[in-house]
């Protein structure tokens, strides 16, 4: 086997950026690696607006190292509020699409929506538009077990809506399932999802290992070997409804070692390198480029890259936290430890 690895610039599509001091320290992470990102817009207050979607595309871009291209692409956080009226000036603002977080599913979602039905209104102008939905997949009934929150939400949700409308383009962020990876799998071309590292490397033991370890911990949490393997396969079928979205979601070391953590894995700094790893332990490596670089572009019907990057197979350590805003540090997952491939 070759020691490099060489792929068409790959992009993100689905990173958190957070705001202010925050930003700034962790933009310059994705733009190394990728050439485009789609940014999360659950800030405090969250981005509601094309006004606020192209003022933070303005922050964003002044976090860019210089001589470094990187575009960020915009959403908007969907709320009850959302009109249709609304639709028309978001698609001239350039956002490419609209981001469901049930109320109270994940990090800063409590301004997301109390029941999908409000929004059909405006899911239907979204269709008639061509902008994306894409959806945090999990119920919040109380009822419901954290494990078992995504594949509710297939049934509940997901299959209603996909009946109701059946060109609106939706991407299932960051599934973590068996249930989901199948439910992509057998839908048509209008639905696709997003895999996060995390999910491809570890099941829900990683949590526990040697004491509760908080830099595992995200939302949708890590599940069984069943479902990690299930994802192993979606993401290196060749599927082109499958593609990469990190869900990097950088919290301060104080907040994640907390006696109430934040939910999410900062993984910007090595995304690639992790990438990689899950792809050769399931000896495809050749389906990677697909994956990272082709099949998200093309579900957002948007060019492919043509620059390139490389990935070289030695072992580096990983660095066990970098600074994050204004006197706090991010400890990376994996910080400290030994990774087998790195970007040149």
């Amino acid at each position: 086997m070759s020691d490099t690895l060489s792929l068409i610039r790959p992009d993100d599509w689905h990173v958190h950026l957070r705001d202010g001091a925050a930003l700034q320290s962790v933009v310059p992470y994705t733009a190394r690696q990728f050439a485009r990102a789609i940014a999360m817009p659950n800030l405090k207050p969250p981005i509601t607006t094309a006004a606020q979607a192209e003022a933070y595309r303005a922050r964003i871009m002044a976090a860019v190292p210089a001589g470094v291209d990187f575009t960020p692409l915009m959403t908007l956080y969907l709320t009850d509020r959302t009109t249709p009226e609304d639709i028309a000036a978001v698609k001239a603002a350039g956002v490419v699409a609209l981001k469901l977080y049930p109320a109270g599913a994940t990090t800063n979602s409590d301004h997301g929506v109390t029941d999908i039905r409000k929004t059909y209104a405006t899911l239907e102008a979204m269709q008639k538009a061509g902008l994306l939905l894409l959806v945090h997949g999990e119920v919040t009934d109380p009822e419901v077990d954290v494990f078992d929150r995504e594949a509710v939400f297939v049934d509940r949700i997901m299959r209603p809506l996909r009946k109701d409308f059946p060109e609106l383009k939706v991407v299932f962020e960051h599934i973590t399932t068996k249930e989901a990876a199948q439910y992509v799998t057998d839908a048509d071309r209008f639905t696709g999802a997003t895999i996060t590292p995390q999910h491809l490397l570890y099941n829900r033991n990683a949590i526990f290992m040697g004491g509760l370890r908080p830099h595992y911990y995200c939302l949708p949490v890590l599940k069984r070997e069943e479902h990690r393997l299930a994802l192993i396969k979606a993401a290196t079928s060749g599927s082109p409804k499958f593609f990469l979205g990190t869900d990097s979601a950088p919290h301060a070391s104080v907040m994640k070692e907390n006696s109430v953590c934040g939910a999410g894995c900062f993984t910007a700094l090595s995304a690639m390198e992790l990438y990689a790893e899950a792809f050769e332990a399931a000896g495809a490596l050749d389906k990677l480029e697909a994956f990272a670089s082709f099949h998200g572009p093309d579900f957002y019907e948007l060019p492919r890259n043509t620059t390139r990057v490389t990935l070289q197979k030695t072992e580096w350590t990983l660095p066990e936290a970098v600074p994050f805003g204004e006197a706090a540090q991010l400890k990376p997952l994996r910080g400290g430890e030994s990774l087998h491939w790195k970007m040149i």
